[in-house]
């Protein structure tokens, strides 16, 4: 899927809360630079960290909410 429709589908996830969609990629980035593996069911290794957060947000293997 291309960047721009994973963007939209995770912007969809977050009920179009970009600010809320940014927080939980930053958040998600950092727990797989702590050794976090990914939730996604192919190898990841090279890919940027951001774009591996938002499609495990995309995909909804990540919840995202206001709490």
């Amino acid at each position: 899927m291309r960047l721009e429709q994973m963007n939209s589908k995770a912007l969809k996830m977050t009920n179009n809360n970009r600010y809320l969609l940014a927080t939980a990629v930053a958040k998600r980035v950092n727990q797989l630079l702590n050794g976090d593996p990914s939730q996604l069911e192919r190898d990841t290794v090279g890919e940027e960290l951001t774009n591996v957060a938002i499609e495990e947000i995309a995909e909804g293997f990540i919840k995202v909410n206001l709490d």
